[in-house]
């Protein structure tokens, strides 16, 4: 049963755009990028010594739902760790020569598409019934810091379902600051011509709730993949469900 954390009662069809997440929301594609996140962070702090070892709960308060190299430096302020920038184009731990913060973030996303391209990717049943259960008139979009959003929702069956996709090589494009900061939102409604009062935003991560929560958005919808009901509310959440199938 859904979570209300506000007096009233949400109904999708009183809203017209609607901005999903995707990896925890469309698809559980988070749990690929938590296993490759910790795969790379074990390797590189054991590489150092460091016997203080990369959790869970390192995921979900550094890392879950910011852009790619904004998590690594995130993760290592919190361990005291200070690298150089380095390129995109640093080929990741492999290279000891490229250990950088753009270099571990690449060599994460190396991870994610290998077991991606391994495993396959399939999306949530729940979430494809609320899908379902929208207005015809619904707008949707997907606003990703991912930068693989397109081949996840290709893969999935599911990138006809959207009109626009902002993800993070949109964000890098347009200059856009990544979660928690809500301008990718905010340009998924410029771009869909909503306001963003008559917009709802879907979020698994809490730093994705915190960029709904600030962007004068018609709702924000947490969806508690493993941040935590109650973290999700706290970031401001106007409901909070296990499965989006709750509200179809």
């Amino acid at each position: 049963m859904a979570d209300v954390t506000a007096a009233h009662t949400f109904r999708p069809a009183d809203y017209t755009a609607h901005l999903f997440d995707l990896d925890g929301v469309i698809t559980p594609t988070a749990e690929v990028h938590m296993r490759a996140w910790a795969d790379m962070f074990s390797r590189f702090l054991t590489s150092r010594g460091i016997e203080e070892a990369y959790t869970d709960a390192d995921y979900f308060a550094h890392v879950d739902g910011r852009p790619r190299y904004d998590g690594v430096r995130t993760f290592l302020r919190s361990r005291g760790i200070d690298l150089d920038e380095g390129t995109d184009e640093d080929p990741g731990i492999q290279d000891p020569g490229a250990e950088t913060v753009r270099g571990l973030g690449n060599r994460k996303n190396d991870l994610v598409l290998s077991l991606l391209r391994a495993d396959g990717v399939a999306p949530y049943p729940g979430t494809v019934t609320y899908l379902d259960s929208l207005p015809a008139t619904a707008r949707l979009a997907i606003v990703s810091s991912s930068r693989n959003a397109e081949e996840v929702l290709r893969g999935a069956g599911l990138l006809d379902r959207f009109e626009h996709i902002v993800d993070g090589n949109v964000a890098t494009r347009e200059g856009l600051p990544g979660k928690p900061a809500p301008d990718t939102f905010l340009h998924a409604t410029q771009l869909l011509g909503i306001d963003p009062r008559d917009s709802v935003v879907y979020e698994d991560a809490v730093s994705g709730v915190q960029a709904g929560s600030s962007g004068d958005f018609g709702a924000v919808i947490g969806v508690d993949r493993g941040a935590g009901s109650a973290e999700l509310a706290a970031a401001g959440a106007t409901f909070v469900v296990a499965d989006l199938e709750e509200l179809a």
